[in-house]
């Protein structure tokens, strides 16, 4: 590893590299990815070379010099072990789409128009979360729906590490509370579903435009004075596996063109992905499912300002926090199982 970075350190001045975006895209991402990793190797080495050579000083050393080395080399040794930890870690299998910027979906699903509201409270969660990291956000596209909530809601999230801390976020999460449509007071559980993609670059996804069906139509909702008199919305079919997307946030059709593009190849990126990973489009099913309450990995609970991620057990009572963008206690427990397991030699 130390090899290959000292090649990519060269690489970067190349001009064959500097003049491709593509390659040095790649180049500079791998040379990123592998700078901790060789920084935490060389200072392995020299603070084995500085315990070598106090041991060697032990066996000429007087009496009153023998204490001080054993003593420097008990530090030294306490520093390597945690050395060796920290490079365990570092040398855990990397998630290959680290580094890349998340389209998310959210979505109403089970309770009517509760779904929707609390589909809206999960979108400003996550632009408040994006914000306190620093991230961008780009609204794709975006359907609100009667009493203020989204029907769907599509968004790109670009930051360093967007990808490592949102990836754990897709699936169904429940919301249990007594929603401003309930006149009697009574507690309601509700669902929304969160989908999570990683961008894929147009090198990574060759799509032939003989595989598309292109539709457009008039869209139907908020979006200006020309929104209802023009063809501008676009539907997007890939043929062979039958993804479809659907934008009409633009005025342009050639805008929204290009942003259903942009989440047509994030979804052609999964599912190859996954078909790697020999689960295909389960991956799909197994974060949104049918969007059912029984199919939860989250439960809100407002009474006891209680948030439950179902997957690995943890809960905290910061319910309010979490949903103005303080997930960070939660990702992190999310991240310190999957390590545990990637320690333990797991799937």
């Amino acid at each position: 590893m130390e090899d290959e970075f000292v090649s990519l350190e060269a690489s970067l001045s190349d001009p064959d590299i500097v003049n491709d975006q593509a390659k040095m895209r790649l180049v500079t991402r791998r040379y990123k990815d592998l700078t901790p990793v060789v920084d935490c190797v060389r200072r392995y080495h020299a603070r084995s070379a500085d315990a070598q050579a106090a041991r060697e000083l032990l066996t000429v050393a007087t009496d009153d010099e023998r204490q001080l080395l054993k003593d420097e080399l008990a530090e030294t040794e306490g520093e390597l072990a945690k050395l060796e930890e920290e490079l365990r870690l570092l040398m855990l299998p990397k998630d290959p789409n680290d580094g890349r910027a998340v389209i998310m979906e959210i979505r109403g699903a089970e309770g009517g128009e509760e779904a929707n509201l609390f589909a809206r409270d999960l979108y400003d969660m996550y632009r408040a979360f994006a914000a306190a990291k620093g991230w961008s956000v780009e609204v794709l596209d975006h359907d609100d729906s009667d009493l203020g909530g989204v029907n769907q809601v599509t968004m790109m999230i670009n930051g360093d590490t967007a990808w490592s801390r949102l990836k754990f976020e897709g699936g169904t999460h429940r919301v249990q509370r007594v929603p401003i449509t309930e006149s009697q007071g009574r507690i309601h559980t509700s669902s929304a579903t969160v989908l999570v993609l990683p961008e894929a670059e147009e090198v990574e996804v060759q799509i032939d435009d003989k595989d598309l069906t292109v539709d457009v139509y008039r869209s139907s909702g908020a979006g200006g004075q020309s929104v209802n008199t023009t063809d501008s919305a676009v539907r997007i079919t890939h043929k062979p596996t039958g993804v479809m997307v659907t934008m009409q946030d633009e005025r342009s059709q050639i805008q929204n063109r290009a942003r259903a593009m942009v989440v047509l190849r994030a979804r052609l990126l999964k599912l190859a992905q996954d078909e790697q990973q020999a689960v295909a489009s389960a991956e799909r099913r197994s974060q949104v499912g049918g969007g059912g309450r029984g199919e939860k990995i989250r439960t809100y609970n407002f009474k006891e300002n209680r948030l439950t991620d179902h997957r690995i057990g943890f809960t905290i009572y910061r319910l309010q926090d979490v949903l103005a963008g303080d997930l960070d206690e939660t990702v992190d427990a999310l991240t310190a199982e999957e390590r545990a397991r990637q320690l333990a030699g797991e799937d």
